[in-house]
């Protein structure tokens, strides 16, 4: 599909300001697709909206279907009765430029558990019908994740295979018996999702109204440790005790000499195509419920993944093991119909990746930090000249360092080839990326607000392969150079992307 011309900021929600330990969906989101529409910006990539994993990882979310209860804004809990005025008070430890997930978790799902019991005890007869009619709207997934998530805390989050006989293996009995003892627990969780999902719709209502649309994140796998695998692991390589025996990853690249080995399990396709594909549909169906546009993570997964035994501890010794991407796609297009899709195309891209992309018209992406260094012919693809329209093009993703922060640790060689490609001196060199974004044919482009902002690599936000002490950095308004706005308008003026 291809899309308008246009241009747009990624920015995870969590990298919001916020006086509750990290950024959510309340009055700073609103504020910020404001400055997007003023900056002209009309497309706001928010990554995956799902809860943190390992490593504090929306990657590995405990369900491919619910949503961050992390994200939820407590001041409308407040506004609603449901919290009082001290209950949303901060406290110390909440620190205003990096997440302490500690202390935010701590703070955060213990005003939720005070708000759900207000709301148990005091809600509206409209209220609660509203909560019931969300309840059978997304009975397709909210009572596996709600019991899933109460028993993974019932058994102090342990691998659900560790969990007792009846409860791993979901034997009806056990499975009646479990949500009359986790009642309580359960309906928690189903009011989180949809105190979640409510000011979700309200925050893009918002940004439509101001002519921005949402570009979310889909990632290919989803964790082990989830309501998806557990309810539903036939669909996975799961040994007769529910242990995975292959998992994902990538073979080693510029990132990490060993690979990365992700963990998550992989696929059992034959199973998936027995039954349609039926779960990716559904998958899929909700990301465009929620989202204008979806980016695909690890696209190249698709037409063959990196499998890795589940005993090796690194992704060394692994193969490429193909993927049915085209029939699978094929049944997503037929019971959807054309899917506002974004490949993300990188890494081990051969042809056949290629091809599937094509095949679909799907846009795929380019990063103009990898374009630089004449003795590299490999990434000579992401030279803004060689670029189809129908591209995503970014200066860096949440993956890569900031752009200054890579300009400070770029061999001479590739600072040579873009000053010479570029026509400039690289003082300003993420303005410089930005102007080559944004005048480049790609139909797409998108900044990390950290290179708008002209930060160095202490903001980096996630470095792949390096599993801890990432997803923690945060923004402050008054860190926004003032002019940034104008700046950014006035290149999409000048380069049609308005």
């Amino acid at each position: 599909m291809r899309f308008p011309r246009r241009s747009g900021i990624l920015l995870h929600p969590t990298s919001l300001p916020g006086p509750h330990g990290s950024g959510d969906l309340g009055p700073e989101a609103h504020r910020f697709v404001d400055w997007l529409a003023e900056a002209g910006q009309t497309l706001w990539q928010v990554l995956p909206l799902g809860g943190i994993g390992p490593g504090n990882s929306p990657y590995m979310s405990s369900s491919a279907f619910a949503g961050n209860v992390l994200l939820i804004d407590l001041g409308e809990l407040q506004q609603r009765g449901w919290l009082g005025a001290d209950d949303i008070a901060p406290v110390p430890g909440l620190d205003a430029q990096r997440i302490d997930f500690g202390a935010m978790v701590s703070f955060r799902m213990e005003r939720l558990a005070r708000a759900a019991a207000r709301f148990a005890s005091q809600a509206s007869a409209d209220e609660r019908a509203d909560l019931e009619a969300f309840v059978q709207r997304h009975a397709d997934w909210l009572p596996d994740y709600a019991l899933f998530m109460a028993l993974a805390e019932h058994h102090g989050w342990r691998d659900w295979c560790e969990w007792p006989d009846g409860q791993s293996s979901r034997t009806p009995q056990a499975l009646t018996s479990a949500r009359a003892a986790h009642a309580e627990r359960i309906a928690f969780w189903t009011f989180c999702q949809w105190c979640f999902f409510r000011q979700w719709q309200a925050l893009r209502m918002h940004a439509h109204a101001r002519g921005v649309h949402i570009v979310g994140d889909m990632p290919i796998f989803v964790a082990y440790q989830s309501a998806d695998v557990w309810a539903r692991p036939e669909l996975f390589e799961l040994d007769s005790r529910g242990r995975p025996t292959i998992v994902a990853g990538v073979p080693p690249d510029g990132f990490s000499a060993t690979g990365q080995r992700w963990g998550n399990p992989l696929y059992r396709w034959s199973v998936h195509a027995q039954g349609g594909y039926a779960w990716w549909i559904a998958r899929v169906r909700r990301s465009v419920e929620m989202l204008d546009i979806v980016r695909i993570d690890h696209f190249r997964g698709f037409a063959g993944c990196w499998e890795i035994p589940a005993s090796e501890p690194t992704a060394q010794k692994g193969r490429w093991v193909p993927s049915p991407g085209r029939t699978l796609f094929r049944a997503i297009a037929d019971a959807l119909g054309p899917l506002p899709i974004i490949a993300e195309d990188l890494g081990v891209i051969t042809p056949d990746v290629d091809a599937l992309r094509h095949e679909f018209a799907f846009p795929g992406m380019r990063i103009l930090q990898f374009a630089w260094g004449e003795d590299d012919t490999a990434e000579r693809r992401f030279l803004p000249h060689r670029y189809e329209p129908d591209t995503v093009v970014y200066t860096g993703s949440h993956d890569n360092d900031t752009t200054l922060g890579w300009w400070a640790s770029a061999p001479e060689s590739t600072r040579h080839h873009l000053r010479e490609y570029l026509a400039t001196d690289g003082r300003a060199v993420h303005w410089d990326l930005i102007r080559a974004a944004c005048a480049s044919v790609a139909d797409t482009a998108v900044y990390p607000l950290q290179d708008v902002m002209g930060l160095d690599g202490a903001h980096r936000m996630n470095f792949p392969g390096q599993p801890a002490g990432w997803w923690v950095w945060r923004f402050a308004w008054e860190q926004v150079p003032a002019d940034t706005a104008a700046r950014l308008r006035r290149l999409c003026e000048l380069y049609d992307r308005l």
